[in-house]
């Protein structure tokens, strides 16, 4: 599309050809504005947050085997995901979030994961 490092390209001879240059510079400006303008919208639904909390659902015993992420897009919409591990199994639940809330009652840590996904201070970014 720019060729600005073309060492063929002649300087220009008059004001004709400079404007020339001028407006294929502003077209070249213009797509790459909006081409910027579509990526953003479409990455606002690629998943942009996440959190990781790592706890112990049985107080008396065990340590922190059990876990809840969080996968938010710019929306703050994604999912989360529980494993709550014990001696005779693993147990793995899946919720669907949308715009930081779920139709499902949360647990206090999927609660604290997702704002922990939300403050972007403390998020990994996935782009």
């Amino acid at each position: 599309m720019f060729n600005f490092l073309n060492k063929n390209k002649k300087e220009p001879k008059d004001i004709k050809e400079l404007l020339s240059q001028f407006n294929d510079l502003k077209k070249g400006f213009k797509e790459i504005s909006e081409e910027l303008e579509n990526l953003k919208k479409e990455n606002k639904f690629s998943i942009q947050k996440t959190g990781i909390v790592r706890f112990n659902p049985f107080k008396e015993v065990g340590s922190d085997q059990s876990f809840s992420a969080a996968f938010l897009d710019g929306n703050n919409s994604g999912i989360i995901i529980t494993s709550h591990y014990t001696r005779e199994g693993n147990r793995v639940y899946g919720k669907p979030i949308k715009a930081g809330q779920s139709e499902y009652l949360l647990s206090e840590e999927e609660k604290e994961v997702i704002e922990k996904a939300k403050d972007e201070k403390n998020s990994s970014k996935l782009n």
